[in-house]
């Protein structure tokens, strides 16, 4: 059987993992490598600070090398990208973070990127990333939802929050593109697209087809 790109979730919450999973479903393809979505049971419910995303790097670096010989490359499916570069010390596969990979597939979409973000504390986090990446003066802005992690259970209420704000990146702020800043809104980017009218980028389906196009041409 070939060997599967593996995406770990690193908060400990089952709900947000089967809905990863759930948005996998496009590129589980004929010839493809398989896709298996894990939980990481050490981590926090969610990944809401600095701190949360600072505690999950050692034990996701544990199952990294756990899985590092059956694997065909490893997604961290968190947009603070925690323990990127240490999970590849960890492993000789490919290791994608989510937020690198939106963020880069946003850019080919449109020329402005807007990031919808689950709770105001996680903005400078993602402003720190974005800056480090070079690329912000392509942001027109990181506006947050206000509901955790646990909260985005609720559709209605979640799927209404990201409509307002998505068209406030749009409108106000000039994107042209939006990309999801949280793997735990993974089930609202068809409904969310559809709303607002331009691209949305779900950063875990990004990160997984760069890891597919990764494997099927033979890229370390």
């Amino acid at each position: 059987m070939a060997e599967p790109v593996i995406v770990i979730n690193p908060n400990s919450s089952e709900t947000v993992t089967r809905g990863i999973d759930a948005a996998m479903a496009p590129l589980r393809i004929a010839g493809g490598p398989p896709i298996e979505c894990l939980t990481l049971a050490e981590g926090p419910p969610g990944i809401e600070s600095q701190s949360d995303a600072d505690s999950v790097i050692a034990p996701l670096c544990r199952l990294v090398r756990a899985r590092s010989d059956g694997a065909a490359a490893f997604v961290i499916a968190c947009f603070s990208d925690p323990g990127l570069h240490a999970a590849r010390e960890a492993t000789a596969k490919p290791v994608l973070g989510i937020a690198e990979c939106g963020i880069l597939t946003a850019l080919t979409l449109g020329h402005r990127f807007g990031v919808i973000s689950i709770l105001a504390k996680s903005v400078p986090r993602h402003l720190r990333y974005i800056a480090a990446m070079g690329v912000e003066s392509r942001l027109a802005a990181d506006l947050p939802v206000g509901l955790g992690v646990a909260e985005l259970a609720d559709d209605d209420r979640a799927l209404g929050r990201m409509t307002e704000i998505g068209r406030r990146l749009q409108e106000e702020k000039g994107a042209d593109v939006v990309v999801m800043g949280c793997a735990g809104m993974a089930r609202f980017r068809a409904p969310l697209q559809a709303a607002i009218g331009i691209p949305v980028v779900e950063p875990t389906q990004a990160a997984v087809a760069m890891a597919i196009g990764r494997v099927r041409l033979g890229w370390p």
